[in-house]
């Protein structure tokens, strides 16, 4: 007799179930970054009639763009889908996940593969601000269009995900501190997802974060020890 399994649908939507009488996520009293980083959850139910309004979600992501990149590149970008009749058909491409459209907004996180060619302009910035020469500055671009032109396209898009992730980290901890609650998906279709929203051909989607106002806190944090992913030097 084989072993009971769930659809991936199933398993998505399993989750905010299994944390019933939770109670509301914490409110935080101290937003120090040790006390944010600690009690930041994945919470997946949202109140629908909490609107965050641009001038909030422009504040996070002024946050998050304070994230390191390679070579500063800064190669995110962020979709966010606010509008209800947008979520609605996001639904379905999220594998039905209530949070798409309970949540006040999702921010798409992408990662342009082509961000190398913006080194002018971002080492420019250096230039005008009189922290680099023009001269280091040419030394710099040129190196990085040599450099990452020559990339294959599969190193591009892991510079894509990984740099997008240290975004969405950064995000989500923003978002905690200002009293909103997120969780990070990955359960999507991404083919369909660019192909809905008219992402660019360059740009790699690296995850959907829901932004809102939960109505239940996520899982208690469970973590292996560290002693059992930790080692010191050499493995």
């Amino acid at each position: 007799m084989s072993e009971k399994t769930m659809t991936k649908e199933e398993y998505l939507n399993k989750a905010k179930d299994l944390n019933k009488g939770a109670g509301a996520p914490k409110e935080l009293e101290d937003t120090d970054f040790f006390t944010v980083a600690k009690e930041r959850r994945s919470v997946r139910q949202y109140d629908p009639t909490v609107k965050i309004d641009e001038n909030e979600i422009r504040e996070l992501l002024e946050i998050a763009i304070q994230a390191p990149s390679s070579s500063n590149l800064q190669p995110w970008r962020f979709l966010v889908i606010q509008d209800q009749a947008a979520k609605e058909e996001l639904l379905p491409i999220a594998n039905n996940q209530q949070q798409v459209v309970d949540a006040s907004a999702v921010i798409a996180v992408l990662g342009d593969k082509d961000a190398y060619k913006n080194a002018e302009r971002i080492f420019g910035q250096l230039v005008e601000k009189g922290r680099m020469t023009e001269e280091l500055k040419n030394t710099y671009v040129n190196s990085i269009l040599e450099g990452y032109g020559s990339f294959p396209a599969e190193r591009l898009s892991k510079i894509a995900n990984i740099d997008g992730g240290l975004i969405s980290m950064q995000l989500m901890l923003a978002a905690k501190a200002k009293g909103y609650d997120t969780v990070p998906m990955g359960g999507y279709d991404a083919d369909k997802f660019v192909e809905a929203f008219n992402v660019p051909e360059n740009f790699e989607p690296v995850m959907l974060i829901a932004l809102g106002k939960g109505t239940q806190a996520g899982f208690e944090k469970t973590r292996l020890p560290l002693e059992d992913v930790l080692e010191w030097n050499k493995y």
